[in-house]
């Protein structure tokens, strides 16, 4: 880190974060006996659906029947116990009760088919599975079975809701056992497994310590002054770190309560929880938000209650923001970046930003980490206010990704560097603005464009609630800039021709969509990023059919 004395500026993009308070050096079990004795009679954890609540020292004692019932049916410290549904009490209980007992908790996304199961519970050797029953479309317990034909049986397959998890959740917790595992758990062992989306080939099993992710979600919590007087509405999903992390863990090491509004992400259920429950901080990501304030009776529901909140997995329109701090009360909503291999956040937004850093930059490395801009091919750092591929350092860089040392190696260099993938740039009071992934960036006859520069022209347009901007081939420039875009309910089509001329002073005239599709949703993961690549693969599907796709050149 360089800086220049006289100014107290960054003069190179290399950041470190603040070391006070020291990072705490437990286990999930120890912080949650902790959190215990201190907010004994606090609310810990809400569970809307069902109607179910648990005072801190209620949620112990629950967490320890179920870690013994995980134990006597054979789960070890090591073994791993794959979590499988949307979020719910029962969820969150087994992620305690499996750290409890020093099991490694792999995350299963909700939406996985048959194969994506079978991937991985292979890849990670799961030996037991806590599932749902159904959610969606999806028959847990059948594909169960139908992994099980394929791979062997799992030594342990429980339900949640029947006579498999009602037998676990009715043993008596054997004190004696847990505090003597207990004794042989490190804050640096695997406690958690997170496959990343696998936007291409098969996903990675991110492995996090306990240490990882306590302390992420300690300092989160701290950016967002979090107290025991703090209700956080989680309506996004726990097989992620937004979820489990900046959600449960925050909470945990703040005595605040996580409260859980719905299964999967529903606008009036999060509104009618943050309006019944007083919540105090509500998540998501700008797409959640942007199908709350879209509401018809938005007016109806009371957000007084709020305070805070934070945001995070893609960039928020300026206008997106203005509303989440007016009209839904949050202005203390901190922007959050980072990804499942640092677990997950690096860069933090504070809660007194200008409105302008909150929108334009995903804030500054947080607590006992290290950021730093880098040439993406010589590793070497760059000067403030330069395109660089963001890296991160410290306690939050996972340990490895599971049985794979080849990517483990290519993710993480000799000293101890996560590279990203993401470009972006740094200033000199170390605001990062991440301007794209060094994959996403359009090259179109020589030029670089950023797809993030063109989508922030495009939600300026009084028709447009969203957009989303990729690089599709083309002979003559090698590739075009393409505009997928979602409309105002009521608003008249828009031609790629009108959105040209809209863009012509805005933007260089290279920078402008060549192609528009206007469309109701994106394609999205279960946490609400949008997936470019199946957006890519989709519109060359619709170039090649006629009339799918309006071209400005065409017209």
């Amino acid at each position: 880190m360089s800086r220049d004395a006289a100014a107290g500026r960054l003069t190179l993009s290399h950041d470190v974060g603040d070391t006070d308070p020291p990072l705490l050096e437990t286990t999930i079990g120890e912080a949650l006996a902790s959190a215990a004795e201190r907010f004994a009679e606090r609310e810990a954890l809400v569970d809307v659906p069902s109607g179910r609540r648990w005072t801190y020292a209620q949620l112990r004692q629950d967490v320890r029947c179920l870690a013994t019932g995980l134990h006597r049916a054979g789960v070890r410290p090591g073994d791993r116990v794959g979590i499988w549904g949307p979020n719910s009490w029962e969820w969150t209980l087994t992620q305690f009760a499996t750290a409890e007992i020093g099991a490694i908790l792999v995350n299963i996304n909700p939406s996985y088919r048959q194969h994506e199961l079978n991937y991985v519970l292979e890849q990670s050797g799961i030996s037991a599975v806590v599932a749902s029953d159904t959610f969606r479309t999806q028959d847990y317990p059948a594909m169960l079975t139908a992994a099980e034909e394929e791979l062997g049986a799992l030594q342990l397959r429980v339900i949640m809701g029947d006579e498999t998890w009602q037998q676990l959740m009715s043993t008596q917790a054997d004190e004696e056992l847990l505090d003597e595992l207990a004794a042989g758990l490190s804050n640096t062992d695997p406690i958690n497994i997170q496959y990343t989306s696998g936007t291409t080939g098969f996903p990675k099993g991110a492995t996090l310590t306990h240490r990882n992710i306590l302390n992420n979600g300690f300092f989160v919590g701290e950016v967002n002054r979090y107290t025991e007087q703090d209700r956080i509405c989680i309506p996004v999903p726990f097989y992620h770190c937004f979820g489990m992390v900046m959600g449960n863990l925050a909470a945990l090491t703040h005595g605040s309560a996580a409260v859980i509004p719905a299964p999967s992400f529903d606008p009036g259920a999060t509104l009618s929880t943050v309006q019944d429950e007083r919540c105090t901080s509500l998540y998501g990501v700008p797409t959640m938000f942007i199908a709350e304030l879209n509401l018809e009776n938005f007016d109806d529901y009371d957000l007084s209650s709020l305070r805070t909140g934070i945001m995070a997995g893609s960039p928020c329109p300026e206008e997106i923001m203005r509303q989440v701090i007016d009209r839904m009360n949050m202005a203390e909503v901190t922007i959050c970046y980072g990804m499942t291999e640092t677990s997950p956040v690096s860069l933090q937004t504070r809660p007194d930003d200008e409105l302008e850093l909150r929108v334009s930059t995903v804030g500054r490395v947080v607590p006992h980490a290290e950021v730093k801009v880098a040439d993406p091919h010589t590793g070497e750092t760059l000067p403030v206010g330069t395109d660089g591929e963001l890296c991160t350092r410290g306690y939050l860089v996972m340990s490895r990704y599971w049985n794979n040392p080849e990517k483990t190696r290519e993710a993480i260099d000799d000293d101890g560097w996560m590279h990203t993938g993401d470009l972006g740039q740094m200033d000199a009071h170390g605001n990062v603005r991440v301007t794209g992934r060094i994959k996403d960036m359009v090259l179109r006859g020589g030029e670089n464009i950023y797809p993030r520069e063109v989508e922030e022209v495009l939600y300026t347009h009084p028709d447009i609630i969203d957009a989303q901007v990729i690089g599709v081939p083309d002979d003559t420039y090698g590739e075009e800039v393409m505009a997928w875009v979602r409309l105002a309910k009521d608003a008249e089509p828009l031609s790629a021709r009108a959105l040209r001329e809209f863009c012509a002073d805005r933007l260089a005239r290279y920078k402008i969509p060549r192609y528009v599709v206007i469309v109701d949703e994106f394609p999205t993961t279960v946490t609400g990023k949008v997936r470019k690549v199946e957006m890519r693969e989709r519109s060359l599907q619709l170039l090649d059919t006629p009339g799918a796709v309006d071209d400005a050149r065409a017209q």
